[in-house]
């Protein structure tokens, strides 16, 4: 990226959709007149828009660029999230919950979950969820914002709602948006950059930087550029997707329901006015109108919009930054939703961008290869926290399932699990995503239980030991009795106009 400094860094976002106004809004609010923002998208091409479910993070997109939470809540007709129920993953008819925030109380030594493990030796039969603040207000339907920001939480909403309601933070601060389609991608023929797109009216766009979100189309870093993908359907097989939306027949849940069945999965996520339906699966083990007639199938409500079918390969592309283009959203690779982190993914990329922007001349190579190592390091810890859900089942009722339990893993997974399996221990590295109470809860939940705990626990004595557990299972009880149920905090806190409509 050559740039005058003396003049504002020219910013071309490719699309629209979640991605691309999630990065518009990020940076005409943060950069201000330093950075000149243009985002060119089409209203006639459709963006995916069926994400729903997020995860604790983008509350600190939110804190950052100052948007008040209830106006954001109101606008994507939110409601909270405190987790993911997993029911029929281990075996068909058995359920657990991946929360968000800590169980227990760690020990800078070992986690909680050592704890716990010594006093089942010791003849406590109290399930690990017991210890879990959020887990139990989601089981409970309850929710309220607590001081010192003692509960963690996420959002359920509408991600075609997020985008408009973005797009109006980011023109109010300066973003101009062309309406056009990309025809084609102009590179300069000396350094490789890419120097404008030319829309199909013929107006040529010029930018020093170029962020792609033109979604799986991937316009500019994949068929401009020609930046490879790879390809991860071995590890994750699920390539298909089929979404719908319903009406609400009950007050809204604070979590989202991954329901697992013979061929992939089945979603279930409770806006204020609706939910968001959808099932995913492997084509190569259901075909495309059995699987819609699986998700109709098995909906609450009257559906209120006709289905949405989709095809991916989960995936990453090789760099997310080559030259001067960034793949962010859907063009720099897919993370099935399971765990809710396509949001995050673009959060991630978009906020580093902001940190490694140059001040003035060209962008450091070296700057462009730590974002593409962080970028894929995020991709790929999050890869094995997905394979997890798969590898570690004991379902042996269909082909898909026998493949996922059976199939060769990345090593970086297998010695997570072994290690947990052996000792209990969780090992992060650099800032990874999922804490380590996450790996605990879905290891465990998927039915892989440590072989032995740290020793630290049992310096305890058995009063030490009995007035820890039942102190911390009393508290958390205390403070979930106390909270309101979920629905009435929605109503009172951001209840959106089209829910008070319905």
């Amino acid at each position: 990226m050559n740039h005058d400094p003396s003049q504002p860094v020219r910013i071309v976002v490719a699309g629209g959709g979640t991605a691309g106004w999630m990065a518009a809004a990020a940076l005409s609010r943060t950069l201000g007149r330093t950075a000149s923002v243009t985002l060119v998208e089409s209203d006639m091409i459709g963006t995916v828009g069926v994400g729903e479910s997020t995860i604790p993070p983008l509350v600190n997109y939110l804190r950052l660029l100052n948007i008040p939470e209830a106006d954001f809540m109101r606008a994507t007709h939110a409601t909270f999230k405190l987790g993911i129920q997993f029911d029929n993953w281990r075996a068909p008819g058995e359920g657990y919950f991946h929360s968000f925030g800590a169980t227990g109380k760690d020990h800078w030594s070992a986690g909680f979950q050592h704890f716990w493990m010594e006093g089942k030796a010791r003849g406590h039969d109290a399930p690990y969820d017991d210890y879990c603040l959020e887990l139990l207000a989601a089981r409970e339907g309850r929710f309220a914002h607590l001081p010192d920001n003692r509960v963690n939480y996420a959002f359920q909403l509408d991600a075609t709602a997020f985008a408009r309601f973005l797009r109006g933070i980011a023109e109010s601060e300066g973003t101009q948006r062309i309406e056009g389609k990309i025809s084609h991608v102009d590179l300069d023929g000396d350094s490789g950059d890419m120097a404008a797109i030319t829309l199909e009216s013929g107006k040529r766009i010029e930018g020093d930087l170029f962020i792609d979100c033109t979604g799986f189309r991937a316009l500019l870093i994949g068929q401009a550029m020609h930046v490879g993908y790879d390809d991860w359907t071995h590890y994750l097989p699920c390539d298909s997707a089929i979404a719908v939306q319903t009406g609400s027949v009950r007050a809204p849940v604070p979590y989202t329901r991954a329901m697992a069945h013979d061929a992939g999965w089945q979603w279930r996520i409770p806006l204020q006015h609706r939910v968001g339906n959808g099932i995913v699966y492997c084509s190569r083990y259901l075909d495309h109108d059995a699987a819609e007639e699986r998700l109709l199938g098995n909906i609450e409500g009257e559906t209120t919009t006709k289905t949405n079918r989709l095809r991916f390969q989960t995936g990453a592309r090789r760099k997310q930054w080559h030259k001067n283009c960034v793949a962010v959203g859907l063009s720099s690779g897919f993370m099935e939703p399971l765990e809710s982190t396509s949001i995050h993914l673009i959060q991630r990329a978009i906020l580093r961008v902001i940190r490694m922007l140059p001040a003035g001349g060209k962008v450091s190579t070296r700057d462009i290869d730590e974002f593409n190592a962080q970028q894929f390091q995020d991709m790929e810890q999050i890869r094995d926290f997905l394979i997890l859900h798969y590898k570690a089942t004991e379902r042996d009722d269909s082909p898909f399932w026998n493949y996922c339990r059976t199939m060769e893993i990345p090593d970086t997974l297998d010695h997570k699990i072994e290690l947990f399996r052996e000792t209990g221990r969780v090992f992060r590295n650099n800032e990874e995503l999922f804490a380590e109470n996450s790996w605990a809860q879905v290891m465990m939940g998927q039915g892989i239980m440590p072989q032995s705990h740290h020793p630290v626990a049992g310096k305890l004595s058995d009063g030490e030991l009995d007035h820890l557990l039942r102190g911390l299972r009393e508290s958390v009880a205390k403070t979930v009795a106390g909270l309101p149920p979920h629905g009435e905090y929605v109503a009172r806190y951001c209840r959106a106009q089209e829910a008070e409509a319905a």
